[in-house]
């Protein structure tokens, strides 16, 4: 965390020099930024509550189309806090035309993260954009391109980055701590149960649903095609491999030093429960990239599996409270990566790595560590530093194009070969154009930002 005088001192650098958002001088009244949350189901109150303990940053502004969160949140996070209440608007394009707002936090459904950074970048904000980033690999080059051209601060939201063990285990892994890292796995093992199944239904009272699908085909109201369970519908989401799995498929990337693949391999399936879910409960996901520096096979391999239901800790017993030596494990889920190299081995937890060298696994180096992805957005808006970020968003681009990559092969059923340089799957149209979607007018992702 940043001290308030830190905060102050990095504002008075940027006084004068830097404009933001609304392009009014950024020492403002009480040296103070002011953010808006889009979206505030769910982890969107996380970022609220987040955002409001830094010094000198107001949450000054709630979007979401559903008003019947309003009440609560305002009472939970503003009255009971002594905190001033906070604007409340529906739709995001209002939002955005408020000069008042220095920046915004993106917490909607995935289909809409991209239209809702662009327009956010378009209108001079600042921007921090959930994990995926995108929905579709089409999505994130263009917000790459949105980013460069209005030069505002973009984060990508996989916040392991910020964390200072995260940092340390990518720089050890470069420095050759492992020797030649050829292999990373990740892994995502959490619990989903069923999400049943649901007939559709009249819009509730004080949902703008229309505004909800946005760039989607027009459909009927349903619960699972809203809050939270449209993680599971393809149309909104991208299964648990782009929701949990987007942390773990970057830090993969982030340890292995890669960027895209040559080639893809996915399969796996939606097992056990007959319900509404589209997207698999279990998929297990190859990639192989060049490596130009590797003593034999001039490649380095990504392996990521995700598992919804009956999981374990893969050979450690339930209640180990020092699991390290084995995949990660957060409460009753596994979540973490693993990094293999001709020296040893690595586990990778959201806060601790630890090594384990030779042929008998003798404990090696470690490190430890958490940070605050909200307060390195701040810094790098003061800063206007895109690095002070930790995750710009052409890392995200990067990692959430795994994502996709992945999902398309499951959904095809094939193995693919990926052109790095053109950005498309050579002599396979079908797959090509799965890099992108249709999109519902006026809800278009342009091709020109």
């Amino acid at each position: 965390m940043f001290t308030r005088r830190h905060f102050l001192k990095q504002g008075a650098v940027a006084t004068g020099a830097l404009l933001v958002g609304t392009h009014r001088a950024w020492a403002g009244a009480n040296n103070r930024v002011r953010i808006a949350v889009v979206g505030i189901h769910g982890m969107g109150q996380t970022h609220l509550r987040e955002f409001a303990a830094l010094p000198d940053v107001e949450v000054a502004a709630l979007c979401d189309v559903d008003e019947n969160l309003f009440p609560g949140v305002i009472e939970k996070h503003f009255t009971k806090q002594n905190r001033p209440k906070p604007k409340t608007y529906t739709d995001l394009r209002k939002l955005y035309e408020d000069k008042e707002i220095d920046a915004v936090t993106i917490l909607t459904p995935n289909h809409w993260h991209a239209l809702a950074g662009i327009w956010a970048m378009q209108a001079g904000k600042h921007v921090r954009i959930a994990k995926p980033s995108s929905h579709t690999f089409f999505e994130g080059q263009k917000l790459v391109e949105a980013a460069k051209k209005y030069d505002v601060i973009v984060q990508d939201g996989c916040e392991q980055r910020s964390n200072p063990c995260a940092q340390t285990m990518a720089k050890f892994l470069r420095d050759g701590g492992l020797g030649e890292v050829y292999m990373a796995k990740g892994m995502c093992y959490k619990w989903r149960p069923t999400i049943k199944h649901f007939e559709d239904e009249p819009v509730p009272k004080g949902v703008d649903y229309d505004l909800w699908q946005g760039p989607a085909p027009r459909r009927p109201f349903n619960q699972n095609r809203f809050h939270y369970n449209w993680h599971w519908n393809w149309t909104y989401g991208n299964g648990d491999l782009g929701n949990q799995g987007a942390h773990e498929m970057d830090i993969a990337r982030l340890g292995l030093g890669v960027k895209l693949p040559t080639k893809v391999t996915s399969m796996g399936g939606h097992f056990l429960f007959d319900d509404d879910q589209q997207t698999p409960n279990a998929l297990m996901s190859m990639f192989e990239f060049p490596n130009p520096d590797g003593v034999a096979d001039k490649k380095k391999i990504l392996q990521f599996e995700v598992r919804g239901w009956i999981t374990n800790r893969e050979g450690f017993s339930e209640g180990v409270k020092d699991a390290a030596n084995t995949y990660m494990t957060s409460d009753s889920n596994n979540i973490g990566n693993l990094f293999y190299g001709s020296k040893g081995y690595m586990a990778k937890h959201l806060k601790v790595w630890k090594t384990f060298m030779g042929e008998k696994r003798e404990p090696g180096p470690s490190d430890e560590g958490l940070g605050s992805h909200y307060a390195a957005f701040i810094r790098a808006i003061r800063d206007h530093d895109q690095k002070a970020t930790n995750a710009n968003i052409e890392e995200g681009f990067y990692s959430c194009a795994l994502v996709h990559l992945a999902n398309i092969s499951y959904r095809l059923g094939r193995s693919l070969d990926f052109d790095p340089v053109t950005m498309t799957f050579p002599h396979d149209k079908e797959a090509t154009a799965m890099l992108t979607r249709e999109y519902r007018a006026p809800y278009v992702v342009p091709e020109k930002v």
